[in-house]
């Protein structure tokens, strides 16, 4: 089956009837959106599999399967921020996708009036294109934004304990600087661009994805408290982040304001049925994001955690590199976990679960085994 297939109506075609957009404005900042996605599919398709790699750098899935098992064993301040920029970045974006009532384009382009019935642009899909949440902002670029923010900022931190004061060390901290906020840009940019190539964003939902995913990140700065936080905070601050978009979403509803209406028109509008996953609607990512924070709180208060990572091996170079290569082995085996999708209560519950496994495995259970692993080697050569 073709991975790209076009998604619009040309002159002479029955074309299903098209809401009216009551917004001038926007039709022309959508508009103008579309003309970059024409251009960016007209002009770039010879880079589509690198657009591809550049949008699942920025999947926010990621976060807790890559950046997060890495960095933890580097720095369990780094990691244990990370968690907490992602999930709480998520969770503003799924607030914001619900306020703004964004549009995706691969749909705006069939129900809007702006167009004349025989002037449709088309816009190509991909087997990524087709979200089904609201479009504004990207949580792509939301999450890129907000966790490469934390790794940038404490590289710098790192690299600048190591640089002395003499001129020789300012200049080459400030060579690391530019390299790395160079870095950052062009990563942010190419997750952007790699957004609006497959139709699923316009220009403005992934600027604003971005500029708010930096916010996040550097009010994280500034709260120090989440890295002494007990289980009980992890526990109350889930149960907050779950009530209050439950709230959200019902007393909207009570008011006739249907927060799923993104998702009819996902699955009348994506070019391949194949195309629309579970995974992507909003309580989806919800769910994965509090069983993460609420697994993390699990294991960081664990006295798995306390006797491996915070004993005397938890300093060793060679544990953390077991952890690292144990942990990415085993992450790798998660994705092989298949949850069904018939039952959606089933699904996020299960969810909930596989999500709150990962940061328990890369925290408390894999380096608790690999502590008596090298324990036990340690007392057979003694």
């Amino acid at each position: 089956m073709s991975m790209v297939q076009r998604c619009s109506c040309g002159q002479g075609s029955s074309c299903p009837s098209r809401a009216r957009q009551t917004d001038p404005q926007m039709d022309l900042i959508h508009n103008s959106g579309v003309l970059v996605i024409q251009h960016l599919q007209s002009n770039y398709k010879d880079y589509h599999d690198f657009l591809d790699f550049m949008s699942s750098v920025g999947d926010p899935r990621n976060i807790f399967s890559l950046y997060f098992p890495l960095w933890f064993q580097l720095s369990q301040i780094v990691g244990t921020k990370m968690i907490w920029v992602a999930v709480i970045g998520d969770w503003f974006n799924l607030i914001f996708k619900w306020i703004l009532f964004g549009q995706r384009p691969y749909w705006w382009v069939h129900e809007t009036l702006f167009y004349q019935n025989n002037s449709l642009p088309q816009l190509e899909q991909f087997h990524i294109t087709c979200e089904t949440g609201p479009g504004s902002p990207s949580g792509h670029a939301m999450g890129s934004s907000c966790v490469w923010y934390v790794m940038i900022t404490s590289a710098l931190n790192f690299t600048r304990r190591l640089c002395d004061s003499s001129t020789q060390g300012c200049q080459r901290f400030g060579l690391v600087w530019s390299f790395l906020w160079m870095a950052f840009w062009i990563i942010q940019i190419s997750v952007g661009i790699s957004r609006i190539f497959i139709a699923t964003h316009f220009p403005h939902q992934v600027i604003l994805g971005v500029l708010a995913g930096i916010l996040v990140a550097e009010a994280f700065e500034h709260v120090p408290s989440i890295h002494t936080a007990s289980l009980k905070v992890y526990l109350y601050t889930s149960l907050f982040l779950f009530s209050f978009a439950v709230s959200l979403y019902l007393l909207l509803k009570m008011i006739d304001i249907d927060l799923l209406w993104s998702i009819p028109k996902a699955k009348k509008w994506c070019a391949n049925p194949d195309w629309i996953h579970l995974d992507t609607t909003p309580f989806a990512g919800l769910v994965r994001n509090l069983g993460a924070l609420f697994g993390l709180g699990l294991a960081i208060n664990s006295q798995m955690f306390i006797q491996s990572c915070k004993g005397k091996n938890g300093y060793k170079i060679r544990f953390k590199l077991m952890c690292v290569a144990a942990n990415l082995t085993s992450l790798q085996l998660y994705d092989f976990i298949k949850i069904p999708t018939h039952t959606e209560i089933l699904f996020y519950t299960l969810s909930f679960c596989k999500s709150a496994a990962v940061p328990l495995s890369v925290v408390a259970l894999i380096p608790y085994c690999v502590h008596l692993l090298i324990g036990d080697k340690e007392r057979k050569l003694d």
